[in-house]
């Protein structure tokens, strides 16, 4: 089995490299992303986070170039590559509250504004929610569902069986007077 030389990095140094290599903005956080969600092994020297270029260039070669073909080989060429919203970076897809929480069972935002907004598409031929009905969800999780609808001026009604989960949604749908945030 070949073994590579570890070449050591930083954060900052993999998210200049990863840019470089995509040949888009690859943010510290996304590499932060990925070294939390076990996608790239973690190292620590010196009390400090670093990866190896080697891993980081594995993954983006396995992940990005081959990852949409793998899919539809998988589920055939009828399938909605957009849907994946591949082409985002991880602050788009955490936009505003809904990156408050690193919540593993969550969603992006933009897949749920894609089923309740009021557009339509090859995929999407009918609209199904409008502004002023009404959403139940269930399994609210971190309130993706909620706090979308709520952008669509929908209302909403959340059930999750965990307090915590419970506690993410009211802090995310909570009326803030930003004007005194702003004051102060």
């Amino acid at each position: 089995m070949h073994q590579h030389n570890k070449q050591f990095i930083s954060i900052k140094e993999a998210s200049i490299w990863a840019s470089n290599f995509l040949e888009r903005e690859v943010s510290e956080s996304n590499i932060s992303y990925l070294l939390q969600y076990g996608r790239i092994k973690k190292y620590h020297a010196n009390s400090t986070t670093s990866l190896d270029v080697n891993d980081l260039r594995k993954y983006y070669k396995s992940y990005h170039a081959n990852q949409e073909q793998d899919w539809k080989k998988k589920l055939g060429d009828d399938l909605n590559w957009t849907l994946s919203f591949n082409n985002l970076r991880e602050k788009d897809t955490t936009k505003h509250v809904h990156r408050l929480h690193p919540y593993k069972g969550k969603f992006i935002p933009q897949l749920v504004q894609y089923f309740i907004d009021s557009h339509t598409d090859q995929f999407k031929k009918e609209v199904y929610f409008q502004t002023g009905d009404i959403i139940l969800d269930p399994f609210a999780g971190s309130g993706t569902t909620l706090v979308q609808a709520n952008e669509l001026g929908m209302h909403t009604i959340g059930i999750d069986v965990s307090q915590f989960n419970c506690l993410i949604i009211k802090v995310k749908l909570a009326n803030y007077d930003l004007s005194s945030v702003l004051e102060k």
